[in-house]
């Protein structure tokens, strides 16, 4: 009777993720001031965390001087993750400036309490703000999984871009094969962003259309305050359900705020509205741009 107890109760732990989101204003290309920022106020949490995200750039803000600011894998910020990672046995999450054999990248860090981490290339550049010209675009999808939930992270604007998040809840099953009861790709989308105010409208309908399309949690981590550009940014960081409902917004203030996701909520959807087994077949070449 005790074994049958002690498997519901891991049943149900794993059927819950708590994500933190911390929507901050940054010091402008000054990692030392941010990182002390933002581990001042992880500490400052008193919520059960499991994964912390923190915006996109969140060390130095959105700059277009990689050849300043970027670091090596095992530079200052990658291993401040790392540390703050461990400390409170958490996975921290956000995108940094990182260079590798002479290219830039935007990239997210996946950091684990043990150490190991994967990592995200944004694919998507932001060519209006010449983000292409300082930067290479990243080719590959990274969807980790914890607790039994399957993550895709992704960054700011490939936001727009719907079939790079699109769910393929086919990839393995044969071509003359319907898809049925497949097992979607993911269960939560994480975008980690620098979005300025005044495009906003866009950033939060995305999110609902990624929600609703993919049948899947959404949470979008923004910035607040001006950049060293005087671009404001109005936070807006946002949760969503896969029916497209807002679970958490909040607009120009600094915040700090958990939600336990629930793997039941989730599920109950997928099975009442089955749309994803009625979802087009396609394939995409991450390495043609």
């Amino acid at each position: 009777m005790q074994q049958s107890g002690n498997f519901v109760n891991r049943i149900q732990h794993m059927s819950t993720l708590n994500i933190t989101v911390i929507q901050s204003n940054l010091h402008w290309e000054d990692k030392a001031a941010n990182l002390r920022m933002f581990e001042e106020k992880i500490s400052s949490i008193r919520d059960k965390m499991e994964v912390v995200v923190l915006p996109e750039m969140f060390s130095t803000g959105f700059s277009m001087k990689p050849e300043l600011l970027a670091e090596k894998m095992d530079g200052t910020t990658v291993q401040w993750m790392k540390r703050v990672s461990a400390a409170k046995k958490i996975i921290l999450t956000g995108s940094v400036i990182i260079e590798n054999e002479g290219n830039y990248f935007n990239r997210l860090i996946w950091m684990q309490p043990n150490g190991e981490c994967g990592y995200y290339d944004k694919r998507h550049r932001f060519a209006y703000a010449g983000e292409h010209k300082h930067y290479a675009a990243g080719h590959k999808r990274l969807i980790v999984s914890v607790k039994g939930w399957k993550i895709n992270l992704q960054v700011c604007y490939d936001l727009r871009f719907p079939v790079w998040s699109r769910q393929a809840v086919y990839a393995h099953l044969p071509a003359e094969d319907g898809i049925g009861d497949a097992e979607p790709e993911y269960d939560a989308l994480i975008y980690v962003a620098n979005w300025p105010e005044r495009r906003v409208h866009a950033w939060k309908t995305l999110l609902q259309a990624r929600a609703i399309e993919n049948q899947s949690y959404v949470v979008g981590v923004n910035r607040t305050g001006k950049d060293g550009n005087e671009i404001y940014y109005s936070g807006e960081s946002m949760i969503v359900d896969a029916m497209g409902e807002t679970m958490y917004t909040k607009a120009h203030d600094e915040d700090i705020f958990t939600i336990i996701l629930q793997k039941q909520h989730l599920d109950e959807i997928r099975s009442r509205l089955p749309f994803l087994k009625d979802a087009d077949r396609f394939f995409l070449d991450a390495n043609k741009s």
